[in-house]
């Protein structure tokens, strides 16, 4: 299925030079939009480099695991995981200096609840988040199809969890290994990291 899908057609990159070359010219393409008033060297002090984009999208990322970690009812392993691949694919082509990621971040993690079928009502989605929960509720519908949009529609996505859950299942009948539980700590971890 995999070989077939989207996301090794669309969203497979040969290396992590392309990544960053995509990333760089939609940063410049941000600055050349609304630095036209400013010399280079105040667009480099007032805008962002690709690599300070980076570095702060790194940190929503963070903050998109922990949003993820706390949120009540305990939410899917692969809701979590097509959350992190609708983020890192949005700010592929898009500057974090043109949408705010913590707003992008919690449009990805609802769409996922979505997609993976983790049923959640908009309200109980918005009563996991700190703040004033009817702006949440606006922005996260108002950005939903904008996402959809910048994600072509490729929606599918292929994380590891159910296969190896698959993986587990078949050792467990067909093994003569004694607990295979204990296996799954250490691919736990590695899927973590």
């Amino acid at each position: 299925m995999f070989s077939t899908s989207s996301q090794r057609k669309f969203w497979t990159f040969s290396d992590e030079s392309e990544l960053a070359s995509q990333r760089e010219k939609h940063n410049l393409e941000f600055i050349s939009r609304h630095g036209q008033h400013l010399d280079e060297h105040q667009r480099y002090n007032y805008f962002l480099s690709p690599e300070e984009e980076r570095q702060l999208l790194k940190q929503y990322e963070l903050h998109l695991k922990e949003f993820c970690k706390r949120f009540q009812p305990p939410m899917p392993k692969g809701v979590i995981g097509t959350a992190f691949h609708y983020f890192k694919r949005f700010y592929l082509y898009n500057s974090s200096m043109d949408y705010h990621p913590k707003e992008i971040l919690a449009t990805c993690v609802y769409l996922a609840c979505k997609v993976e079928e983790f049923n959640v009502s908009i309200g109980q989605f918005v009563a996991n988040i700190k703040g004033d929960r009817e702006k949440a509720t606006d922005i996260i519908l108002n950005n939903e199809l904008l996402l959809m949009q910048q994600l072509n529609y490729y929606l599918t996505i292929h994380n590891p969890f159910r296969p190896v859950e698959g993986f587990l299942i078949d050792i467990k009948t067909r093994c003569t290994l004694s607990n295979p539980e204990r296996l799954r700590s250490g691919i736990d971890e590695f899927l973590e990291k």
